[in-house]
């Protein structure tokens, strides 16, 4: 793919100062430019890059969008909002991909945005202009520009840039569809749930960002780190029975059984109901991730994979019929005058094939079989800077300072280090979680949902993902969850079945 770019004059390119310029779109900047896409074929689109979406733009390294315009793209085509952020770093705006989403949405149509955004490692030099526009910093001091909550302040002012030009350019900013993985995963959602929140609003105006609503369409969340404040306990509550938190010294076992013990109440004040109405408690909640886990499985196995019993399986004793599984949970195909469809054979000589289906879990055993993929984290998992005893976490890092402190977001550790949490840091937690916003009458919280996140997947605790999707459920929203089946932390797979949902969605 060229790597083209349209400059639009729109903002200083000179770190360390604070740039003043007014919003601009050029529908006449357009570069034509190709890609190959995953099946061979070839992709044309129009590319506008390097689109500064706030009028003061502290990091000109990322606070700018990139848009690409597939041929045939109307002003009725949805947009597909790709954002990288990856463990909170800072991201820059980047090209579509053909091994990823962005890729496959442009095979498919649609128009794709993909903002930079600053994150918890992005930093400038103040130079003798931005000393003076900020007070208390002096020049020559390096200042990090993407502690919480600028990464979600950067995207709410590239949604409402996209709303500011939507007559003049190509795409529907009221289909926006976001995308993201692990903390994008994370940015994602919380575009989806912090919509025209007002709790936001003072902080985009200082930017200079459009004054235009700031909700979306559908939200793409693959395994996305949220509810830090909370995380802690949602991961000792669950691990606290592996064999690895057995092993742990007496100090951190200690932690983890005050972690895991803070975590009933916690869920209790969520108000939580399954699909059948029925309240989601710490009595019936190991049950309810076991069946998730039991769909999950089954749905792969029913597709052709292998689901040893080694993993803490039980099985059905007769599969019912012949052939092997469908595909799908689609119909078996039947026998037509005494001949075998095509493609399907008996199979063990003619045999039934056996365990087709999976009746119970021994989540304990399974447990440990998603520690041996990959070692837990420390205790805490998130808040884990306790002087002395653990290191500083990333999410540290994300809510500390310009300064580039690291700070504890939770009480609980907090008081282990014989401190609090200041208010200044509780709101800046509180605005980098989707939960927090839910059922909020202030919020404009996104219709649509697709959320996965992976059976094998240590990096958050199983509970995350699914209160997240159970408190939209509740509120109303389409929700398409899954932990999906032996995937680790990662994104961007299964984008057969992804988009399928979105046409599903925008048709």
């Amino acid at each position: 793919m060229k790597k083209l770019f349209a400059f639009l004059v729109g903002a200083s390119l000179f770190m360390g100062a604070t740039a003043q310029s007014a919003l601009t779109f050029d529908a006449n900047a357009g570069v034509k430019s190709s890609m190959t896409a995953y099946d061979g074929t070839n992709v044309n689109y129009t590319a506008y890059e390097r689109l500064f979406y706030v009028t003061n733009v502290e990091d000109s390294t990322y606070q700018f969008l990139n848009v690409y315009v597939p041929e045939g793209a109307t002003q009725q085509t949805p947009i597909f909002l790709r954002t990288y952020v990856g463990g909170y770093m800072a991201s820059p705006a980047a090209q579509p991909q053909a091994g990823d989403a962005t890729g496959r949405a442009l095979k498919e149509g649609y128009v794709v945005v993909i903002p930079g955004t600053r994150g918890r490692n992005s930093s400038i030099v103040a130079d003798k202009a931005y000393a003076k526009a900020h007070k208390g910093e002096k020049k020559g001091q390096t200042v990090y520009t993407g502690r919480a909550p600028k990464a979600i302040l950067d995207l709410k002012a590239a949604i409402r840039y996209l709303r500011h030009f939507d007559r003049q350019m190509p795409g529907d900013a009221e289909r926006i569809i976001t995308d993201g993985t692990s903390a994008g995963g994370a940015m994602s959602a919380l575009m989806g749930a912090t919509g025209n929140n007002p709790e936001y609003a003072a902080l985009l105006k200082a930017m200079g960002a459009a004054d235009e609503r700031d909700d979306v369409f559908a939200s793409v969340c693959y395994c996305p780190i949220i509810d830090l404040e909370h995380a802690d306990m949602a991961y000792e509550w669950l691990f606290q029975q592996t064999d690895s938190r057995q092993a742990l010294d007496d100090l951190h076992k200690g932690y983890t059984k005050e972690l895991a013990a803070m975590f009933p109440d916690y869920l209790k004040s969520l108000n939580l109901h399954k699909p059948d109405g029925t309240p989601l408690t710490a009595d019936n909640y190991l049950d309810f991730i076991k069946s998730e886990l039991i769909r999950a499985a089954q749905i792969a196995k029913n597709a052709g994979a292998d689901i040893p019993d080694s993993l803490g399986f039980t099985f059905s004793s007769s599969a019912g019929g012949m052939f092997a599984a469908p595909i799908n949970g689609g119909q078996r195909p039947q026998m037509q005058g005494g001949q075998h469809p095509q493609g399907m054979r008996p199979m063990r000589g003619g045999r039934k094939q056996v365990g087709e289906y999976i009746t119970d879990l021994n989540m304990k055993k399974y447990l440990n079989y998603v520690v041996t993929t990959q070692a837990l984290k420390g205790v805490p998992a998130f808040d884990s800077q306790i002087d002395g005893v653990n290191n500083a976490s990333g999410e540290n890092e994300e809510f500390g300072d310009e300064t580039g402190s690291r700070v504890n977001f939770t009480d609980f550790t907090a008081k282990k280090n014989g401190t609090s949490v200041s208010d200044a840091i509780r709101q800046n937690v509180r605005l980098m979680n989707p939960m927090s916003f839910i059922g909020d009458d202030m919020t404009s919280i996104a219709p649509h949902w697709y959320i996965r996140h992976g059976a094998r997947d240590r990096d958050t605790a199983f509970p995350v993902p699914i209160n997240f999707a159970t408190k939209l459920q509740n509120a109303g929203k389409d929700v398409n969850f899954l932990l999906a089946w032996n995937r680790p932390h990662s994104g961007d797979y299964a984008l057969d079945e992804l988009f399928q949902w979105i046409a599903e969605i925008t048709k």
